[in-house]
This record gives structure tokens, C-alpha cells and sequence, in this order.
């Protein structure tokens, strides 16, 4: 696909037309760095994947998820939290295989934890194995439990009790160390959705290695990420990709992105940006209106890859159509061209693989 193409058409899968155009450097650079790109749309129900087809032609691949939202990628398995589970998708292909001539990964759910609607946001694996994930409708960061829908490890220190409540819209989550060490709020309310009349200012960065308010001068402020042992974060309500100081709390502008922003992955000297377009009644009134204008810009809905070193946009790609909002981004390292098999598809009940060997009775 180059710049100006063309996604695939809808299909069985769940699958959304949608008109997709990207730089004409985008394939280059997933090749040159040996990656590839996972995104999800919660408003459409889609896991998006990002690679290079065999000559260079970029390749998107659409799979249905409903309400598609917190992303964990890595080189054979996908974390995926949707609706009321979150699915861990496996790798089948064996080295050397490829799936229908171009795919060297397919990816297909194995496993699907069971939750209940409780708005997972964001997620991430720790080094034991546990998926750590923000709980947004009780407040709270959770882990799995083999019998309740989750169990609660930590909430923010004005939070009264866990209900579901949604009451400060708890939404992302930094690893450091591989350790739960940052979240982002909008606001410190302790009632039910008291965020949805603070979302302008009072959004909040904690550390929870001390329970610690970093900041509390964001707007709307989403994923939050420690990179070469730096403090980022999506000042959603403004549009800037932030860098904060940890200690201090001061913010410094790196970029500004024409969206609302939700969803940071890095690679290197990278960052990769998900933008959405803002909703006209939840995200009216917010900064990221007069900075948009003062640029005189149209909003996007797409992904960005911004250079850390200089805050310029190195890459991008956008989509059009029925496609308005996107939720989290991660980087696939080592992947040329990912592919995964939906739930809703056909092909979900009779994609069957087996181990070789025999196991011992």
C-alpha cells in the first residue's frame, strides 16, 4: 500500500471499511527497524496490524475485537483487552512458516480471561507472567483471579472505596523496572464519574512507588511511559506529547499532535502517537480546540511516529471513514507482517493446531 491506497474491504472478521493513507516512507521504516505496528479503535471494534508485505508494499491487516482497548505486544503473543475479557493471542506459525505466502506471525486467541465489563483501559505483563491492567470502572490497578473478575492490588490514596463508579477515570499505566510504577487520571474525584466535570485541568500523574501526585496540572493525560529512564505522558486535552519531570513535576512540550491522543509506544529514537478526532459534547471545551486553531489544522485519526530528538513527524498514517477514534499502540519488535484471526470470523472455530510431541501421561 503506498501513500493514498486503500485498506481492505470489510469483511467477515468484523472487519470496517476504512480509507487508509500513510507517508510514502512508513514501509521503509518498519523494514529498516525490524518492527511492525498493533493499534486498536475501542469506538469500531478493531485490532489493527501494521506490517510490510514481501516488495515493500505496506500491509493492514483488520480483526474484530468488540470494544478493542489495552494493547501488550511482543514478538509471539498479544494481550488484548475488549469488552468484557481480555484475550491473549498466540503466535501458531512455526519458524520459517508463513501464513497465506506474506504473514510471518498469526496470531490467534488461546486464551480468553473473563472480567465482565469493568472498562479495562491499559495492561501490561510482568515479569512473572501476571498481566497487570487499570481497572477504570472500580478506580483501581487489578490482576486476574481464577474465580472473581479481578483482584484489586492498589488504588489512588483519595479513592474511599472501590465501587463501580468510574470515579476519577483511571486510565493508563507506566512499567518500570518491570513494575506498575505510574498512572494517569483525570482528576482526583472520589464520587461517581465526577471526571466528566474536570476534564479541562486538574488531570493528575501518581507515582505509586509512594503514592505521590507528580502533577496535577495535565488535561486529560493518557499513557503514560518511562523510556530510557524518562517520564512521558499524552497531555490528551491540550494535543502535546509531554516529557515530565519525575521529581519536580514540570512539564515540557514535545510535540503537538492536530488529535485528541491516546496510546504511546517507543522504538528507539521514536515515539508512535495514536490520535482520534474529538468528540464533539466529551471533549468540548478543552485546550486541544484553541491549539488547533492557532495552527489553523484539521484533527486526525491516526498513528504518528515523532522523532524524540527533534519533536518532528518521521512517519504517519491516517485513517478515514468509520474509523474515528483509536485507543493504545504498541510496537512489535522483530515481525515483518503480522496477521491475527478474529473471534467474530469464520475461520476462529477451525483454525486448530496441535504440538508435535507427545506429552507424558
Amino acid at each position: 500500500m503506498s501513500e493514498g491506497a486503500d485498506s481492505p474491504a470489510g469483511g467477515e472478521d468484523g472487519s470496517i471499511k476504512t480509507e487508509i493513507t500513510c507517508s510514502r516512507g512508513l514501509a521503509g521504516w518498519l523494514v529498516a527497524h525490524d518492527v511492525s505496528l498493533a493499534f486498536t479503535s475501542y469506538q469500531t471494534g478493531q485490532l489493527f496490524l501494521v506490517g510490510v508485505q514481501a516488495g515493500g508494499v505496506l500491509s493492514v491487516n483488520q480483526i474484530g475485537f468488540t470494544r478493542a482497548m489495552g494493547l501488550w505486544a511482543g514478538e509471539q503473543r498479544i494481550y488484548l483487552a475488549a469488552l468484557a475479557q481480555v484475550w491473549r493471542l498466540e503466535n501458531m506459525l512455526r519458524q520459517g512458516e508463513r501464513a497465506n505466502q506474506h504473514f510471518d506471525r498469526c496470531f490467534v486467541p488461546r486464551n480468553a480471561q473473563t472480567t465482565g465489563d469493568i472498562d479495562v483501559h491499559e495492561l501490561a505483563v510482568q515479569p512473572n507472567g501476571r498481566v497487570v491492567f487499570v481497572n477504570t470502572s472500580y478506580s483501581c490497578l487489578a490482576e486476574f483471579d481464577l474465580t472473581h473478575s479481578f483482584r484489586p492490588i492498589w488504588k489512588p490514596p483519595f479513592i474511599s472505596k472501590l465501587a463501580p463508579e468510574d470515579r476519577c477515570h483511571l486510565n493508563g499505566l507506566a512499567m518500570q523496572d518491570g513494575k506498575a510504577r505510574y498512572v494517569t487520571a483525570v482528576c482526583r474525584s472520589d464520587v461517581v464519574n465526577g471526571w466528566r466535570d474536570r476534564r479541562a485541568e486538574g488531570g493528575i500523574l501518581i507515582d505509586l512507588k509512594d503514592d505521590r501526585i507528580v502533577t496535577e496540572k495535565l488535561s486529560m493525560p493518557h499513557s503514560p511511559r518511562v523510556w530510557n529512564n524518562r517520564l512521558w505522558v499524552l497531555d490528551s486535552g491540550r494535543g502535546y506529547l509531554c516529557e515530565i519531570d519525575a521529581q519536580s513535576g514540570k512539564a515540557r512540550d514535545h510535540a503537538f499532535l492536530p488529535g485528541f491522543l491516546r496510546g504511546l509506544a517507543f522504538h528507539g529514537p521514536a515515539a508512535i502517537v495514536g490520535l482520534s478526532l474529538p468528540r464533539d459534547r466529551s471533549f468540548s471545551g478543552l485546550e486541544l480546540d484553541d491549539n488547533l486553531k492557532k495552527k489553523d489544522a484539521d484533527p486526525w485519526c491516526g498513528i504518528q511516529i515523532i522523532d524524540l530528538r527533534t519533536g518532528d513527524v518521521l512517519q504517519w498514517l491516517r485513517l478515514e471513514g468509520l474509523v474515528r477514534e483509536l485507543f493504545d499502540v504498541a510496537v512489535i519488535p522483530g515481525v515483518r507482517c503480522p496477521m491475527a484471526v478474529s473471534p467474530q470470523a469464520q475461520e476462529f472455530a477451525t483454525t486448530v493446531t496441535r504440538v508435535e510431541e507427545f506429552g507424558a501421561l
